[in-house]
Parts: structure tokens; C-alpha cells; sequence
């Protein structure tokens, strides 16, 4: 799978690793060239410098061949508009958006996205580790 995503941080570098490990042609794309040093030697992907809410960036980053984008910053409203460029202008098949906040989270599902909400899910985690800690004990 041919997949380009937007945010070099810890987990965009980590998600990138593990495609490519996997033997998916992956590129990397982040406003600061610094962030690609979050990515192993043995990265074969491509790194590419640029602004995923761009057009001609996301076209230089390879977008048109892309079956998957992620956008992963640490922006929801960048995610958000970045992902519907995808969706929307290049018909990127799948499009999976990191959103914060939750209220958020549920609106841009609401209009289509593929939302991953890293507050909601830890969130959840938290008080089903609590909540199974008390029923084992209990």
C-alpha cells in the first residue's frame, strides 16, 4: 500500500516505521525537516518537507498515488483540513484523521472522516484499567 503521512512526531514517526517495516512504500511529509530524525537508518520511505494543507506540497509528497493518507500532527484543525483535501480533492481511498478534542472528534466523523482520538481512547483505557482493577479485587 502506497501511504503518505502528514506529521513526523512520535506517533507519526512510529506509525511510518512500522508500514515500512512492513513492506508498504511509505513517504513522511512535516513542516520541519528536523522531525525526520524520529525515524530509524533503516527507513526506506521517503522524507518530504512541506505543508500537508498545500496542494502542489501534497502533490510533490505524491498524494495523486496515495491509497492512504494520515494526518497525525498535532493540529486538529490542520488534521481536519488536510484530510478533507485528501478525500475530497485527490479521492484518497482512505483517509484517517488524529483528532484531540472529542467534541471535535465526533463532529468531523459526523461529516465523513475516519477519526482517531487519542483523548477519547486513553480516556477509556484509563477507566477500564480502574474499573477492571476494582471488579478483580472485588
Amino acid at each position: 500500500m502506497n501511504v503518505l503521512i502528514m506529521g513526523c512526531g512520535r506517533v507519526g514517526a512510529r506509525v511510518a516505521t512500522t508500514l515500512d517495516e512492513a513492506g508498504h512504500t511509505v513517504t513522511v511529509m512535516d513542516l520541519n525537516p528536523s522531525s525526520f530524525r524520529r525515524l530509524p537508518a533503516s527507513f526506506k520511505g521517503t522524507q518530504a518537507v512541506g505543508n500537508g494543507m498545500d496542494g502542489p506540497a501534497l502533490e510533490r509528497a505524491g498524494i495523486k498515488e496515495a491509497h492512504a493518507f494520515m494526518a497525525l500532527t498535532q493540529g486538529d484543525n490542520r488534521n481536519y483540513f488536510a484530510s478533507q483535501v485528501a478525500h475530497e480533492i485527490y479521492g484518497v481511498e482512505r483517509v484517517l484523521c488524529r483528532i484531540y478534542d472529542p467534541v471535535r472528534a465526533d463532529i468531523f466523523s459526523s461529516l465523513g472522516l475516519e477519526i482517531f482520538s487519542p483523548t477519547a481512547l486513553g480516556a477509556s483505557v484509563i477507566v477500564s484499567m480502574l474499573l477492571g482493577d476494582q471488579a478483580a479485587k472485588g
